[in-house]
Parts: structure tokens; sequence; C-alpha cells
């Protein structure tokens, strides 16, 4: 609990870790030189980078090669999505509608142009990709590139990548899956899954914002997605956003140094918080498969249809509680959520996505449940 604030929203961003910082700032203060240059200033900058680079290698058991650094997740989708309708020969994309709109409006867009047709999986009650569906559209379109997300950002929904990226060998198509909400939060070995690009973003795992990579296996050759100059091995101009990719490879490094404690720690919030709800709101339900194949990281609430509904979120945030209702990229536009319409969520229904970072604490998830009886209270005398 910061200056009397509870922050919930950790899918939306994490804090920086204070190791992150202390990596970070020599790289600021005293190693400025440019990584490009052939001078001592330059080489000590770029020995730094690809220091980074075998680090987050290591930590997903590919080649420092395999291992591109972007700007975040969203240049990370763009990049394997788009690079692979031009250069891959892809003409069928395969997709949700609950993906991210990094993925969503890229797919869109190139369908729209003609480049390459679109293909929506279909999606269960609980919010899992039906993978029967997803097998027979394989079966008509073999060769597409399929694009899933790894763990859904607003209901949590675990795909079960194992079994997707097996069927698109069987099918002989590019598997491209969003892995931002769980790089750092979970083990990955590249090594055993069939999986031909992943997106990361440091910010996701208390890592710094502006900065993340993108995965691209060794048998898949891409062309630049951002040209101007000879940086990442020719496939992103641009000067390299140097403390950023640091600060990144050791967010990585202590996310996975901790993951066992971390992820206990963390389930046991999202736990505890559903426990509490439930006793606490007569008809609370959460939205996705919360207590099955879910991220530990995000509980997505159905609050009962109140008046309070609407002021939700504003409440919330009165009483001293930083929670989304959805994407925080989808904040600032009034469109409901594709993610929940897609579940078909009963819009008189409230949703609140709480989602839970390493630094949070039973006490705070106290707090929250305190807020939200007293802010319910008032309504069960109404309608009693």
């Amino acid at each position: 609990m910061t200056a009397n604030r509870v922050y919930f929203d950790n899918a939306a961003t994490t804090p920086l870790d204070k190791e992150v910082l202390a990596t970070m700032i020599p790289l600021m203060e005293e190693q400025f030189g440019n990584p490009s240059s052939t001078h001592g200033h330059g080489r000590v900058v770029r020995t730094h980078i690809e220091e980074a680079r075998k680090t987050v290698a290591k930590h997903l058991n590919c080649t420092p090669g395999e291992i591109f650094f972007t700007s975040g997740g969203t240049e990370a989708d763009n990049m394997a999505i788009r690079q692979a309708v031009a250069f891959l020969g892809v003409k069928h994309l395969i997709t949700s509608p609950i993906e991210h709109h990094a993925v969503l409006h890229t797919i869109e867009e190139l369908h729209k142009e003609g480049k390459a047709a679109m293909h929506l999986v279909n999606v269960l009650p609980n919010g899992h990709i039906d993978l029967t569906h997803l097998e027979q559209l394989l079966q008509q379109y073999p060769q597409a590139l399929v694009s899933l997300m790894h763990a859904n950002n607003e209901i949590g929904n675990l795909l079960d990548i194992e079994t997707v990226g097996n069927l698109c060998k069987q099918y002989s198509a590019l598997f491209h899956c969003d892995t931002v909400q769980t790089i750092g939060h979970y083990a990955f070995d590249m090594q055993k899954l069939n999986v031909h690009f992943v997106a990361c973003a440091a910010h996701k795992f208390n890592g710094p914002k502006g900065v993340g990579f993108i995965y691209v296996n060794n048998q898949v050759k891409l062309h630049p997605f951002i040209t101007g100059g000879a940086q990442e091995r020719n496939m992103r101009g641009g000067t390299e956003n140097v403390y950023g990719i640091v600060g990144l490879a050791k967010a990585l490094e202590i996310s996975m140094r901790d993951l066992e404690k971390e992820q206990a720690h963390i389930q046991s919030l999202k736990t505890y918080m559903m426990e509490r709800l439930t006793q606490t709101v007569p008809g609370i339900a959460f939205n996705g498969d919360a207590t099955g194949k879910s991220l530990y990281t995000v509980l997505n609430v159905s609050f009962p249809p109140s008046p309070v509904g609407e002021m939700m979120l504003f409440k919330l945030d009165i009483a001293g509680i930083s929670v989304s209702g959805g994407s925080a990229c989808s904040s600032g536009s009034n469109v409901g959520s594709h993610v929940l319409a897609a579940i078909k969520h009963n819009p008189q229904r409230a949703a609140v996505r709480f989602s839970f970072g390493k630094q949070n604490t039973k006490a705070e998830v106290d707090f929250v449940i305190d807020a939200l009886a007293q802010m319910l209270a008032p309504q069960a005398k109404v309608n009693a």
C-alpha cells in the first residue's frame, strides 16, 4: 500500500524493481556511448546489450541469435504478423476474438487491405479457445499463421501452447504466441515448444517500460519491420534502448530466480480475494476459468447488477484502489471489452479486473474487500 492507495492493476504494468533500477543507472549516467560506435565508449555499451541478449536466451532456452529487442509487445506482435504476411507467403491468419488489440487490429488491417484472409477460432463459454475448431480451421487453411495469446490479459485464461504448437506443426502452420502476460511469470523452454514467434514486454514483470523483445525461431527468417540502420543484426533500425534492454534482462533474471516463491505468494492473494469476495458479496461470479487453467496474477470479477455498477471503477479509484475494467490499452475509449463480449458477459454486471504483483499483500486485499462492502452495503439495504 503506497500513500493510502492500493495498486491491483499489475496486468497493465508493474512497479520497477529496485535491483533493476540499480542495474540501469550506470548505463544512464556513465556508460552513455552509442553501441554502434566502434570506439571504446561504444564497445563497452555493446557488450552490455549482448550480455543481456545471452541472459534472455538462457532463460528461454534458445540461442541469443533468436532474440531481437523491440520497444515492447505491440511492436513484437506487429513484426511477427506483418512480416510473416509480407515475406513468408502467409495468406491466411487464424486468431481469436479475445486477442489483444495489438494482434486483432493488425490482422483486421491486413484483411481489409486484402493482404491475407482473417479467420476467427471459436471461444468456449469459459473463455478458452475451442481447439477442435482450431484444428478444423487448420485442416481448411494449412500453412496459415496462427496467432493466439498464452494468457488473456483481461480474464486470465491460459492457452495450452503445447497442444496448439503441435497442431500447427501437424498442418505446417506458423505459430505466433503473444506471451506478454506470461514471460517472467512462467518458465519457458523454446526447445520443447513448436512456436515460431513470441512477444515480450519488460514492464509486465517489474522491468522498465518501452522495451521488449521478439523471439524468432531460427528456422524462420523475417525481414526487418523498422528500417533505417543495421542495429539488432539488421533486423531493427534505430539506436537501441540500452538501459531498457539491460533492465529487461535483469528483471527476467530476478523473476526466474524468485519464480516459485512469487508464484506461491501471488496465487495465495488471488485465492484469498476469491474467498473474501464470495463471503462478502452475494451473487459474485468470476469471468473466465478463474479456478482452472488461469493466470495466477489475474482475477476478473463479475459483480451482481447494482446502481453502483457503472460507477464501480470510479468509486474504487476514489477509495484509493487502482484497478481496471479491462485492458489498460483500451482504457481511454468508451468501447466495452471485446473479451467480455466474446464470452457473452452480462453487461448489467460490472466487471473489474484485479491483477496482482509480488509487492501486494493480504492486508491490501482486506482493504479492497472493506471498501467494496461499504460501497455495496447501501444498495443491499435499498434492495432488501
